[in-house]
């Protein structure tokens, strides 16, 4: 079920990473920033509200939640809100997967291209990127705001895959939940899911759905590694 180090650098030309519980271990940090920005209003948190948002791209968060709850801010005063809640977390507190920076430089030295295709904003993107020192090996990185529709639709892996000059059946996306995984089979490419504690209770669906599976980047040079 999982890939070896070596078909990825024969098979693929380009490597496709989501953000958020794929390539850094984040998905901890939202829960409690959802609780307490809906607090500010005098709300709880309900149980479906993470599965309701999973894939829609930032505004589009910001306005279901605001839809949803009656939220009294614009969704551009929320997002801001929610940026300065999270920056300080992606900036100090939240470190890539196990396994990540050694893949990654396996990769560029491979000649392989490299990109993200994110639901996140491009500031904490960009925020965690530069903190855990990787924004140097992407080629490309685009988030949902940049494009028509968020996951499970296409639009952002195809986005992607134009930027890096790679056909979709010649790149392979990492990805940890099934919106994610939808969308990179609608756009024509391989998936490896990555497992995430917050995606325990879908991991035999993202088994099912994608090509290949993960518990860790590590598992990747258990047979062949070249570096």
């Amino acid at each position: 079920m999982k890939p070896s180090l070596r078909q990825i650098k024969t098979n693929y030309k380009g490597i496709i990473f989501d953000l958020d519980g794929t390539l850094v271990d984040s998905m901890w940090m939202w829960r409690a920033i959802d609780i307490e920005y809906l607090a500010r209003f005098g709300l709880e948190l309900p149980d479906d509200y993470q599965k309701s948002i999973e894939g829609l791209s930032f505004h589009e968060v910001a306005v279901y939640t605001k839809e949803r709850f009656g939220i009294p801010d614009d969704p551009e005063k929320m997002k801001q809100d929610w940026n300065e809640m999270a920056i300080e977390f992606y900036r100090t507190r939240v470190p890539v997967k196990p396994g990540v920076h050694r893949f990654l430089k396996e990769l560029r030295n491979a000649g392989i291209k490299l990109g993200i295709a994110t639901s996140n904003s491009r500031t904490l993107l960009e925020t965690v990127l530069h903190a855990q020192h990787i924004a140097s090996y992407f080629d490309v990185i685009a988030t949902g705001c940049e494009v028509a529709h968020g996951k499970p639709f296409p639009d952002i892996y195809l986005h992607v895959a134009e930027g890096l000059d790679v056909k979709p059946s010649d790149c392979l996306v990492f990805e940890d939940v099934e919106a994610g995984v939808q969308a990179a089979i609608a756009a024509g490419m391989s998936v490896c899911s990555v497992y995430d504690p917050f995606s325990e209770t879908r991991k035999e669906r993202l088994k099912e759905q994608s090509d290949y599976y993960i518990m860790s980047y590590e598992e990747l040079f258990d047979e062949d590694s070249e570096g």
